[in-house]
């Protein structure tokens, strides 16, 4: 797995690239300190993923893993972010990262999230996704705009699934690849994708990532 790490503090990108780079299947191709030059570091280099911390000048991570994915929306991106970033999480969940991480996480937590995020799984960590759905639940009525629409309320779309394709939604929200989940419910992993594509049709989602997100907020 080809990595490239982002951030804007120095002994964050080294300290991440030395860790991730004692994995032995793991090699950080690259290291960024904003978004441009992270941009332009994966067209050169094609990783595979990359860790892209959320808050820095210039260009910060919302709008550089947007011009990468709409260019490049095979590269797995894992935010790198804190608790005081629930604006810019929504935003970069919108744009279709494939999870986020707090920055103070065990280096065997970030280098298993890549993992995840390589094998097609996503990376919701509870913690941050409990406090974005305080905070969506809190919002006065009328302000879910500032959040991405497919947080909205969903229930006829709920309705429609069937009960096979809410116990794939529900283990994807839990982060399994559709290999994994498809041995949890003892279906073949075709079907298990032919699940997850007709459950994000149905809900008019573009991605595993905003469909992880509707089922931790929607599923009891």
């Amino acid at each position: 797995m080809r990595i490239l790490v982002v951030d804007d503090q120095r002994l964050m990108r080294e300290g991440l690239a030395t860790i991730l780079n004692l994995e032995p299947d793991m090699e950080v191709i690259g290291t960024a300190a904003d978004g441009r030059e992270a941009y332009t570091k994966v067209i050169e280099c094609r990783p595979d993923a990359v860790l892209m911390d959320i808050r820095m000048p210039g260009m910060d991570g919302v709008e550089a893993s947007a011009l990468i994915l709409k260019h490049f929306p095979e590269t797995k991106i894992l935010i790198l972010t804190t608790f005081d970033d629930e604006e810019l999480i929504l935003r970069a969940l919108e744009h279709g990262v494939h999870g986020y991480l707090l920055k103070d996480m065990p280096s065997e937590a970030i280098v298993s999230a890549i993992h995840t995020v390589c094998n097609g799984g996503t990376v919701l960590q509870h913690e941050i996704t409990s406090m974005l759905l305080k905070g969506l639940n809190k919002s006065p009525e009328g302000s879910m705009r500032q959040f991405p629409s497919f947080l909205k309320d969903e229930n006829e779309e709920l309705a429609s699934l069937t009960e096979q394709e809410k116990k794939v939604l529900a283990l994807l929200a839990d982060g399994l690849n559709n290999k994994e989940i498809a041995s949890s419910l003892f279906i073949k992993e075709g079907t298990a994708k032919n699940h997850l594509s007709s459950v994000m049709a149905k809900l008019g989602l573009r991605d595993r990532t905003q469909a992880a997100i509707f089922a931790v907020r929607r599923l009891p």
